[in-house]
């Protein structure tokens, strides 16, 4: 999913007032903690960078979580909205559906790629 693919959706699907700089900024934050928590911990982190998203970043940029799994980028940007609108029973359903899908992602990215610090062979 591109960048402006992800925030074009989610504002057709959930009315909100937040603006694009809100919205780069929580798809900043979230690529810097799939960036942190997943890819480094893995050998090949190096071949990906991440520096963050803001108003001059490419609107054609390519987020860091691939399809199928990119949906979570749409269930973080409701989550958010959510929680600065003060709808906190829809933020608990929009964080639970996003945690869910991240431990999936986490858990694919963890099967076919070496953590690093792993050992590999028999002894």
């Amino acid at each position: 999913m591109k960048l402006m693919e992800a925030i074009a959706r989610i504002d057709e699907l959930k009315h909100n007032t937040y603006t694009r700089e809100d919205k780069l900024r929580w798809l900043s934050n979230l690529d810097g903690m799939v960036k942190h928590q997943v890819i480094d911990t893995h050998a090949g982190a190096e071949t990906v960078s991440f520096s963050g998203y803001d108003e001059n970043t490419p609107s054609d940029t390519v987020l860091l979580v691939p399809a199928p799994y990119d949906e979570l980028y749409l269930w973080w940007l409701s989550a958010q909205i959510d929680f600065y609108n003060g709808e906190f029973a829809r933020y608990n359903n929009s964080i639970a559906l996003f945690n869910t899908g991240y431990a999936v992602y986490k858990e694919l990215y963890h099967r076919n790629n070496t953590p690093l610090g792993s050992t590999t062979g028999f002894y």
